[in-house]
This record gives structure tokens, sequence and C-alpha cells, in this order.
């Protein structure tokens, strides 16, 4: 629009000019007439320029409208996008959790199944001892007295009974006693015995006495109990091998007892002591999908977050 208001200008100025300085002459009126034609002319053109530019004017406003369109419907097509790929994120984290689950308890029922199968072998060969220690207990060794005689008679092989001497009756009187088995200590008693010691620190006395717990009393639950604490010991002396085949009778022998968690727990720390990282951490996500709601699972949780592992596994 600026360029055609110049152009106008120009063009008057030019008219105007050519007006003034012709001479007045009999050709004064052609020329005149063709002042005329040319600012017909003129103004033909500033109309045409009017009209072009309108043409452009409208052309741009459809233009950008389309353009706002076509941003409009851009920001949508990315917004759905967005919100599809969100979508099928949470599709696929709720799977890979599914998936997670599903397998822990796959997991968890595999190792069910080999504790149920140690527990097992471990009462058949407990059954087996218990019973040649009552074999031994009923059948005792035949004692013979010197000259040959036997226990409760007072002859030698061969000769009839002796009348009136002593050891001539059914029983014998001078014959010694047989030794007894040794006496079992008090369970409830040794135990608590154990724990007192074990606490004050005197891991001697108390390995003893848990010692003593898991030989007289190898079916007792309690037994379960003073796996773990020997366990402990050998952990508190850095003895992690030890400690680990400790805590794994506990585990194996005794799944349902009280410590059976702190056990899985100190197995997963003795594992990483060891620098088995791998086996620790399966140790310590075993511990979190067998007993998800205890203290010992939040300490597992942590220690996988320390160690920059993920709570489960991936899949």
């Amino acid at each position: 629009m600026h360029i055609s208001v110049a152009t106008r200008k120009g063009l008057i100025a030019a008219a105007v000019l050519s007006f003034v300085f012709l001479p007045s002459a009999p050709g004064a009126h052609a020329v005149a007439k063709e002042i005329v034609e040319l600012q017909t002319q003129v103004q033909q053109l500033l109309d045409q320029v009017q009209r072009l530019q309108s043409t452009l004017d409208a052309k741009m406003g459809v233009l950008q409208h389309l353009a706002e369109q076509t941003a409009d419907t851009a920001n949508q097509m990315t917004a759905t996008v967005n919100a599809l790929q969100q979508k099928l994120n949470t599709q696929n984290d709720a799977t890979g959790g599914k998936l997670d689950t599903v397998s822990g308890q796959v997991q968890s029922l595999n190792d069910s199944v080999d504790e149920l199968k140690a527990r097992i072998a471990k009462l058949d060969k407990n059954l087996q001892d218990l019973q040649t220690q009552l074999q031994n207990v009923q059948t005792p060794p035949a004692q013979t007295q010197p000259g040959g005689t036997q226990p409760g008679t007072g002859a030698t092989p061969g000769a009839g009974p002796m009348q009136g001497a002593p050891g001539a009756s059914g029983t014998d009187q001078g014959a010694p006693a047989a030794p007894g088995a040794q006496q079992a200590p008090p369970l409830q008693e040794t135990i608590q015995a154990g724990e007192r010691d074990f606490n004050a620190g005197k891991y001697d006395v108390a390995q003893g006495e848990f010692q003593d717990v898991v030989h007289y009393y190898p079916l007792d639950d309690l037994a379960g109990t003073a796996e773990f604490y020997l366990g402990e010991i050998a952990y508190q002396q850095k003895d992690y091998a030890t400690a680990i085949a400790d805590y794994n009778q506990v585990l194996e022998g005794f799944s349902g007892n009280a410590k059976a968690p702190t056990a899985q727990l100190h197995k997963g720390y003795a594992l990483l002591a060891e620098d088995k990282r791998e086996e620790g951490i399966h140790e310590l996500r075993s511990l979190m999908q067998r007993h998800p709601q205890t203290p010992e699972a939040r300490a597992a949780r942590n220690k996988l977050n320390g160690l920059g592992a993920k709570a489960a596994a991936a899949h």
C-alpha cells in the first residue's frame, strides 16, 4: 500500500509539472487531453493495485487461518501421542510388575519345595540317628565277671549252683551297675542361658549351650533358634562361611521359626561380605517376596537401594 501511494504522488507531480511548463500554444488543448488520459490511466492503475492488495490481504488471512488450524491440529496430535505413550508406559509397567510378581511367586514355590525336600531328608536322618540310639539303649553290651561267670549267676560254666555262696541267688548283689547315658540338659533353661551369654558377648559359652540344644533336641523348634544364634556367633566373628551354613540350617529345617526372616537377611549380608554380590542380592529379593511385611524386608529393600539394585529382578 505504501508503494501505491508513492507511485500515485509521483505521477500526479509529473502531470502538474508538465501542465505548468508547457507553453500555451495552439496545441495546449491536445496536451491537456493527454494529461486527462494519463490521469485516468493512473487512476485505473491505482485501482488495480488496491484490488491486488485486497486480494493479497484476503489470501494472507486465509493462509494465516490455515496455519493456525494446522498448528492446533499438530498440538492436538502431539497431546494424543503423548497420552498414548504414557498409557503404553503405564501398561508396560503394570505388565512388568505382574511378571515380576508371578516370577517371584514361582521362585518362592521352588525355594519352598527345595526347603521341604531338605527338611524331609534331615528328618529322615534324625529318625535314623534316634533309632540307632534307641537300639543301643535297649541292647546294652553283656557284662562278664572275672572267672567267666555271667551276671546274675554265681557258678562257672559246667558247674552246679553253689548253695549258700555269695552271688548264688538270681541277682548278683556285688556286680557294678552299668553306666547310664549322659543326661540331656533342660531345654528352656539351656536356650535362655545361651541367649543371655550371647547378649553378654560370651560367645564361647553361648556356642556350647546352643550346640547342646541342637544335639539333644534336634527336632524341637528351639533347635532352629539355636542354629540361628550359632550363625550369629559365626557372623560376629566374621566366619561368614560357617554363618551361612548355620543360617541355611534354619531356613531349610525350620522355615517356620520366628528367626527365619532374620536368618535370611543376615545370610544375604554374609554373602555380600564374601563379595558374592549376585547371590546376596538374590537372597535379599527372595526375603522380600517371602516376608514382604516384615522389618527384615524393609531392611533388605534399603540394602538393595544402597547397592543400586532393584527390589525385583528384571525380566
